[in-house]
């Protein structure tokens, strides 16, 4: 059990249930807790949520993509682990697993120096392409790689400030990378816009575009592009592609576009 507890320890993974943080009026859930089914480092694995009734919930579909001014972040990759966590899309519930590739489980092969997650209530609709990047959505709620200073737990939501976004292409699709603070975060009051990531957080968006353009080469795949001259994009651009997104999404759910194999709970 101890050495259990540490490894939960190691990968930033909740060991207990734990209720999401709140911040002030950007409440977003009277209460949401997480249950661990399967042990972790293993396919079985699934971080699973449910809400203040006991009732089970889909990160990606039931927690709402708005937190008052901000907007809500569900952390799936702690910053400095490895572990490639993610949420299932199509597994019913939607809960967090350890991506498996081949038949094994799928680490990056050096940690993420940043928190990563999604917005829920969001969606890359590859059925459409996106007319500067002529590229289609890779079918996957919209990244975020949240810069504070703390490492956040896999499964926390927070409010997250955006701040601006990378028009990344992997493999031909387009996958955004919103980048954003948590609003809590002791930084977070100086930085409204991608400008003052630039000023007061030196090398950080070239440290986000080398990491993700680096990333699949040990296992032999292509360098990843990125759209728009490469330059990280404003917050208003982000809003803007956060709109989208949340749209595609609400066509998704409505049955107004193809769903695949994804799990939409209709």
């Amino acid at each position: 059990m101890q050495a259990a507890a540490q490894m939960l320890r190691g990968t930033g993974l909740p060991r207990h249930r734990a209720v999401a943080k709140t911040l002030g009026r950007d409440r977003w859930f009277s209460a949401v807790t997480t249950h661990v089914v399967g042990q972790i480092g293993t396919p079985d694995y699934r971080l699973q949520f449910k809400d203040a009734s006991g009732k089970s919930i889909s990160p990606w579909h039931d927690i709402p993509l708005k937190a008052g001014d901000h907007y809500n972040c569900l952390i799936e990759i702690p910053k400095n682990t490895k572990p490639k966590m993610e949420v299932a899309t199509k597994e019913e519930t939607n809960p967090i697993a350890q991506d498996v590739k081949k038949g094994k489980m799928r680490d990056y092969h050096g940690p993420i120096f940043w928190n990563y997650g999604m917005l829920p209530q969001t969606w890359e609709d590859p059925n459409v392409v996106h007319k500067e990047t002529n590229c289609a959505g890779d079918n996957d709620p919209v990244d975020v790689v949240e810069i504070g200073s703390e490492a956040l737990a896999s499964g926390t939501v927070e409010p997250v400030k955006v701040l601006g976004v990378l028009a990344m292409i992997d493999d031909g699709e387009l996958d955004w990378k919103i980048i954003g603070i948590r609003a809590s975060d002791k930084l977070a009051p100086e930085l409204n816009d991608i400008s003052c990531v630039e000023a007061k957080c030196p090398g950080v968006i070239s440290g986000i575009r080398e990491w993700f353009r680096w990333y699949k080469t040990p296992d032999g795949k292509p360098l990843n592009a990125f759209g728009y001259g490469e330059k990280a994009l404003d917050k208003k651009m982000a809003l803007e592609v956060i709109e989208e997104t949340h749209d595609a999404w609400k066509k998704l759910r409505e049955g107004k576009t193809d769903k695949g194999k994804l799990w939409t709970g209709n």
